[in-house]
């Protein structure tokens, strides 16, 4: 199978690093650089990495988007219009974004045969530099039909992910949206609102105690703000285009966040706050993790 990627990220790298260890398939690569296809066919990844969208398009059996899923929204659109005639009318065309509705909606209004997926793994680092050939193994491969009556179109979205080493999962968009909202896009959101409480805000002077602060900084910062430190323009393709159920995770935990406020400033005549309240709250979250480890 010929499988084209349409940007060529740490997404796009690992999934092709994937298929070149699996054998069987061929790929080419373009992106509006050509920096990482060209590097990719240096290395003997992909097969071609052709200077123009529509030499990237020839032959496709399989058309990977595989940029911010706000990229993924201009790519579908000129997919429809002026690299219609260039895309192989067999050609079933997926992406590897982390939202679905929008993407999957644009895709049928623009009549392109299209499945969505979204392989639920990553690294905060990104480029082509920085993918790893076994990257999906074991990881769930959503997998959100266009039509759910176009099985072939499906089974081929399916046949890349197990490629890959992943599990394919097949869902509904809304439901792919609301669940990585509060499982993979709020932890973005807390993440960066985390550094600019603690160090303010692009813009703003940092507080006088955050020098101090980041002197002591130790495993548990690094890992509580792990995510800051990811793509900023991923994070924003992924928040404008989940912006929805995105915002009904952060009002969630605003509220949280509100209790916690109050079972603080709710302090005796000693100073102390409510030990044996806070301990309940912190072992039920425990316990909804599954306990320590």
């Amino acid at each position: 199978m010929h499988v084209t990627f349409l940007g060529f990220g740490l997404i796009g790298g690992s999934v092709a690093l994937a298929l070149r260890e699996a054998g069987g398939w061929t790929a080419a690569a373009w992106s509006p650089s050509g920096a990482g296809p060209a590097r990719a066919l240096e290395a003997g990844v992909v097969d071609a990495a052709p200077a123009t969208l529509d030499d990237a398009l020839a032959d496709a059996d399989l058309v990977v988007l595989a940029a911010p899923p706000t990229a993924c929204l201009a790519l579908l659109d000129r997919l429809a219009g002026k690299a219609r005639a260039a895309l192989p009318g067999s050609a079933v065309v997926t992406d590897v974004a982390s939202t679905k509705a929008l993407l999957v909606a644009r895709a049928m209004a623009n009549r392109l045969r299209f499945v969505g997926g979204h392989p639920m793994a990553g690294r905060e680092t990104s480029g082509f530099q920085a993918a790893t050939a076994d990257l999906f193994v074991g990881s769930p491969w959503v997998v959100v039909p266009g039509d759910p009556a176009d099985t072939v179109a499906i089974e081929r979205v399916e046949e890349l992910a197990r490629a890959t080493g992943a599990c394919p999962v097949r869902m509904d968009a809304a439901t792919h949206d609301a669940a990585v909202a509060v499982i993979s896009h709020l932890p973005i959101v807390a993440a960066a609102a985390l550094v600019e409480a603690a160090a303010g805000a692009a813009g703003e002077s940092s507080p006088a105690d955050w020098p101090a602060a980041v002197a002591l900084a130790a495993s548990g910062w690094r890992d509580a703000t792990r995510l800051a430190r990811g793509d900023a323009d991923m994070g924003a393709g992924i928040a404008a285009t989940n912006a929805v159920a995105l915002a009904a995770c952060v009002r969630a935990y605003r509220d949280r966040l509100d209790a916690w406020l109050a079972l603080l400033e709710a302090t005796g005549p000693d100073g102390l706050a409510d030990e044996a309240a806070i301990r309940s709250r912190l072992d039920g979250a425990r316990n909804r993790l599954g306990g320590p480890g």
